[in-house]
């Protein structure tokens, strides 16, 4: 009730703000305002992602339902980003839909169950959104899987216990990622007999081999030369002042910054001129081949291939309080990760590449 509330009085500022547009507007209409008229009457399994991390983890599970069940899949995320790379994975795939996540908006997903025959709703990463579970866990099975609570989650939802356990009687299982995460979910309100741990979904993912003759190209694209790569794989802001500081000491060396966030591109260019720096953006290369000392990769989807031709590999949101990306990508091409304190989203990941020497901290 008091989060309907919420809603209802935030209601007429989320009208404004799509009237005036802008970012912000812009954001909440590819949201608010979608067409889900191309939704078939037949049945479904809904999977909602967050992000780019979350989409590419799943894309094994996705492919296994594809397989093995006769529904069709909603595939929802929540920003522009994981939509890219959601595309860019099933595109061919004439049974999965793509939609942005409709921000928890009671009427759109009620607009979605008009639609279809849904028999699964799949959270990923203990994506809480108490319309979506409440409506659908009504009429259909809730599970969340790769389920994780981070420290300050678990802060955040402690207090918010009491509200929380109403809402996970609509959640069938939690299969959650450690014996951690399992304990924390029960306190803040789930009952231990849905309770499951069942490890993290990321060592299920299928990479992409790369043959001599595409790295090469790569290598190529980027006129690597003679010189090491240094790639800074999903960085972050407030993250790339420390890389170029790093940077400023290394000889022979190019430097490959992959945003997490492509959209703060225009940023990082600014970021890079007041260190001054030559660069080059991703998409300018075809056509420009002069070496420079930088390369931000203003594309998404590219990253695993970029790993595969670098010498040093720096897996971002961990120098800030982000808790990181994933460390498998590069360790599959059989690179050493690098990465910094900020861990609390790859806790057991790390802790095992480094009690095996696998990487540095």
């Amino acid at each position: 009730m008091f989060y309907q509330i919420i809603r209802r009085i935030l209601q007429p500022f989320i009208l404004i703000l799509m009237m005036i547009g802008g970012k912000k507007g812009e954001f909440l209409k590819k949201r608010l305002k979608q067409d889900f008229s191309s939704l078939k009457k037949e049945e479904y399994i809904w999977v909602h992602c967050s992000s780019v991390g979350e989409i590419n983890l799943s894309e094994t599970l996705i492919k296994k339902l594809l397989d093995n069940r006769k529904e069709r899949i909603l595939l929802t995320m929540f920003t522009d980003t994981g939509i890219g790379v959601a595309r860019d994975k099933f595109v061919k795939n004439e049974r999965v839909d793509i939609f942005y996540f409709p921000l928890d908006d009671r009427k759109n997903i009620l607009d979605i169950l008009k639609r279809i025959k849904l028999n699964l709703l799949i959270l990923v990463e203990t994506e809480i959104w108490p319309n979506l579970i409440t409506e659908i866990g009504r009429k259909s099975k809730v599970i969340i899987v790769n389920g994780r609570i981070s420290d300050r989650s678990f802060r955040r939802y402690q207090k918010l216990s009491s509200y929380l356990k109403k809402i996970f009687l609509y959640v069938d299982r939690f299969y959650m990622q450690s014996d951690e995460d399992s304990r924390r979910i029960i306190e803040i309100g789930a009952e231990k007999s849905r309770v499951e741990t069942l490890g993290n979904l990321k060592f299920d993912i299928s990479f992409q081999k790369y043959s001599d003759e595409e790295r090469k190209e790569l290598q190529s694209l980027f006129n690597v030369d003679s010189r090491k790569v240094f790639t800074a794989g999903s960085s972050s802001s407030g993250e790339y002042e420390i890389l170029l500081d790093t940077f400023k000491n290394l000889k022979n060396t190019l430097l490959v910054l992959v945003p997490r966030h492509i959209e703060r591109t225009p940023k990082i260019e600014e970021i890079i001129k007041e260190y001054g720096f030559s660069y080059k953006k991703y998409s300018e290369l075809e056509s420009k081949k002069e070496k420079t000392d930088i390369i931000i990769v203003d594309k998404i989807g590219i990253l695993r291939k970029i790993y595969s031709i670098t010498d040093i590999a720096f897996v971002g949101g961990t120098l800030v309080n982000i808790g990181g990306h994933s460390l498998l990508e590069p360790l599959f091409y059989g690179k050493t990760p690098i990465f910094g304190p900020y861990l609390q989203n790859v806790k057991e990941i790390s802790r095992e590449i480094l009690e095996l020497g696998l990487g540095y901290k």
